[in-house]
């Protein structure tokens, strides 16, 4: 333990749940290990059937963790709604035409909104109650149009969860190292200034992006996360185990098992004290 850093709490968030059988299963784990402490839901993935989650239910009286929305609106899944446009041979549209289109201004923010709107009511179907965060796959809240939409749409179905922002706080020098996340960075300020206008509360700061597609040692990125981090931060992760759903799906795979396999080791909980972090507790 370092005695000059302060103690933090901090929110470490598994993403993708009801992507895959394998991911599921994945993130019950490290729930119940008390690995994990929010895991977000993929109201419009393969693998949501009502026994994933039950399960997810059983796992979390286990191991105390918070359960979000995992808004989607890329391919290759598809809409709730019947009306939603633009599509791709049906489903939503590939990430970089989606972020295009919504930087021209061509989406019709309406029908955003209505399918946000229904991806909240199918979570709270199935759950029995709203979300308490709601965040988006492939950080889909951050971007123009889809913002505005996106907060209406928890503010209405879910006005007590807090929304996930992608900003980090770290010098200039250090976020120019990372292009992905420099562009997290950009889109998430004009989302804090919409979260604040909504009256929507949001974590104060973020970490996780890496280059998914490198073979990457987890346990060697996962320090550089926790520079800089405040208090009620939240750090993204995406475990899970690979199953032939998820190849199907997502070029995401072997890294995933690899975040599993060092989240549930005995090294973590030491870089954790070695920080002064502990997993906050969700709010009951």
């Amino acid at each position: 333990m370092n005695p000059a850093l302060p103690p933090r709490r901090i929110w470490l968030c598994a993403d993708d749940y009801g992507l895959s059988p394998g991911i599921n299963r994945g993130i019950r784990d490290l729930i119940e290990r008390r690995r994990l402490n929010a895991t977000s839901v993929m109201v419009v993935g393969p693998a949501i059937r009502r026994d994933e989650v039950e399960a997810l239910k059983t796992a979390v009286a286990t191991g105390p963790c918070a359960i979000g929305l995992h808004t989607t609106l890329t391919a290759p899944f598809h809409p709730l709604t019947m009306y939603f446009r633009p599509l791709h041979g049906g489903v939503f549209l590939p990430l970089g035409a989606m972020l295009r289109t919504s930087l021209l201004r061509r989406l019709d923010p309406e029908i955003v909104r209505g399918e946000i709107a229904a991806q909240l009511s199918a979570f709270a179907e199935l759950f029995g109650r709203p979300p308490d965060y709601v965040d988006g796959h492939q950080h889909v809240q951050l971007f123009p149009q889809v913002r505005d939409a996106f907060l209406a749409a928890v503010k209405k179905a879910a006005p007590n969860a807090w929304v996930r922002q992608c900003g980090r706080t770290l010098p200039l020098s250090q976020k120019l190292q990372n292009p992905k996340a420099l562009l997290l960075d950009v889109l998430s300020a004009r989302f804090r200034v919409r979260c604040q206008q909504a009256g929507l509360a949001y974590n104060p700061g973020f970490a996780g992006a890496y280059d998914f597609t490198q073979s990457v040692d987890f346990g060697k990125v996962m320090p550089a996360f926790f520079e800089g981090l405040p208090d009620n931060g939240l750090v993204m992760c995406h475990p899970g185990f690979v199953d032939d759903v998820l190849i199907g799906l997502d070029p995401l795979t072997d890294q995933r098992e690899r975040e599993y396999a060092f989240i549930a080791g005995d090294d973590f909980p030491r870089l954790l004290a070695a920080n002064v972090i502990t997993l906050r507790e969700p709010a009951p």
